[in-house]
């Protein structure tokens, strides 16, 4: 007789904490100390692990995708798109009066936890194979956003310039992208208030107001 496998509900729960702990730690020595510079035993040491338990959830490269989609939307993807997280769901529940801005201040209040991460995500792209990988993956899951965004304010009678909805979805995706907030925040000393001002008036000029 084959044993069953067994599975307990508060081992799976501590399982999911340690993950949710090394992601976490792993996202900001990733940010702070960069890609290269960032091991599994450091990590393990500042997750407050054991350097078996960092590699049983995945190889570093899995980890620094993992630790981006964490900071952004809080939950992993599981190769999902915002959209079709919790994140997504919520925001389409918001009046037609209140999503624009909604959908700007989760944007970038997600850019403001991940902009350093961002730049070392970028950075090990450039040397690991598989974080390009995922990276692409990542950027072909962020177009489809965006085009689903441009559909829902088209859709709800918000966006009303005519035009190439796949081009204005493409200007959407740079103007309330991570390097806009460092630009805009970190190097010109901008206060989120007066970006997110500024990221919904330029929306409103350049993609709704016909």
């Amino acid at each position: 007789m084959t044993p069953r496998a067994y599975s307990s509900p508060l081992r799976t729960a501590q399982a999911a904490e340690t993950r949710r702990r090394i992601l976490e730690s792993a996202g900001e020595l990733f940010a702070s100390e960069g890609y290269a510079a960032t091991s599994l035993a450091r990590l393990a040491d500042a997750a407050g692990v054991s350097l078996e338990t960092v590699k049983a959830n995945g190889p570093k490269s899995a980890i620094i995708l993992a630790a981006f989609d964490i900071a952004f939307t809080g939950q992993e993807s599981g190769g999902a798109t915002i959209g079709e997280q919790d994140a997504g769901a919520r925001l389409l529940a918001l009046p037609d009066e209140a999503l624009l801005r909604g959908w700007v201040e989760f944007i970038t209040g997600a850019n403001e936890r991940i902009a350093r991460l961002w730049i070392a995500l970028l950075d090990a792209s450039m040397g690991d194979p598989a974080v390009a990988e995922g990276l692409e993956a990542l950027q072909e899951r962020r177009r489809k956003d965006f085009r689903d965004s441009m559909a829902a304010f088209r859709e709800r009678g918000l966006a009303r310039r005519p035009g190439d909805d796949h081009e204005f979805a493409a200007a959407l995706q740079f103007l309330v992208s991570p390097s806009s907030y460092v630009q805009l925040v970190l190097d010109s000393g901008w206060s989120m208030r007066r970006y997110r001002d500024w990221l919904v008036d330029t929306i409103e000029r350049t993609v709704f107001v016909p």
